[in-house]
């Protein structure tokens, strides 16, 4: 039987790049601590690495990554960049939380019947 350490499996397979989609983009937390700044309206990437506590050249990366994947738009303003969310490409994350939530809820009603039957049985 052949022994295959774990990190040597893990080099091996295959993996996506964080530029392939939003889901990839936004699986790094940096990534979602902007696209939550962002939430409130554009942003100059100075505020964002004073809210984020990051260097400069960090949270620019981060942003080339979410402008590459259309999770960020830009437009200049005098000497300025300002970042904005472009919602319409964070739809997919919507669409895909929403259904995970519907089926959550119905989850949390069924259970919630159960223990009502139980408590009546307890009470009865």
């Amino acid at each position: 039987m052949q022994h295959i350490s774990i990190w040597v499996y893990d080099a091996i397979m295959a993996r996506a790049a964080t530029t392939t989609d939003v889901f990839n983009a936004i699986a790094e937390p940096r990534r979602r601590q902007i696209i939550d700044l962002l939430a409130d309206g554009e942003r100059p990437v100075g505020d964002l690495v004073r809210s984020m506590r990051l260097g400069q050249p960090q949270v620019s990366k981060h942003l080339r990554v979410l402008r590459e994947v259309g999770a960020v738009d830009t437009r200049e303003l005098g000497r300025q960049r300002l970042y904005r969310l472009n919602h319409r490409a964070l739809k997919p994350v919507y669409d895909w939380v929403k259904d995970i939530e519907a089926a959550w809820s119905e989850r949390f009603d069924a259970l919630d019947a159960v223990l009502d039957e139980l408590k009546e049985d307890a009470d009865g």
